[in-house]
């Protein structure tokens, strides 16, 4: 028969290993997003560098957004994995 304090310790394993594998299922996600927008970008990339992009858009410009582009999967799944964690954390 498990006590009250075994059942607590089971649940916190639990809990752990769930978060675990949710920041791991964003991760992944992110990673193929970003992969997509790398790709992009290098395609972009390859156009500004051979003058074929007539978008008018400045060299920094391009970089600037491609950064955005790349980073912004893994800084908005963070952000949706710290408010469940924080969520799961009030309950």
């Amino acid at each position: 028969m498990e006590s009250q304090a075994d059942n607590s310790k089971n649940s916190r394993a639990e809990r752990a290993v769930s978060d675990i594998v949710m920041a791991e299922l964003f991760l992944v996600q992110a990673t193929i997003e970003s992969a997509s927008a790398l790709g992009e970008g290098l395609t972009g990339l390859r156009e500004q560098l051979s003058s074929e992009s007539d978008t008018g858009e400045d060299f920094r410009t391009f970089l600037e957004r491609t950064r955005k582009q790349l980073t912004e999967p893994y800084t908005s799944r963070f952000s949706y994995w710290r408010d469940i964690a924080s969520d799961s954390k009030e309950s």
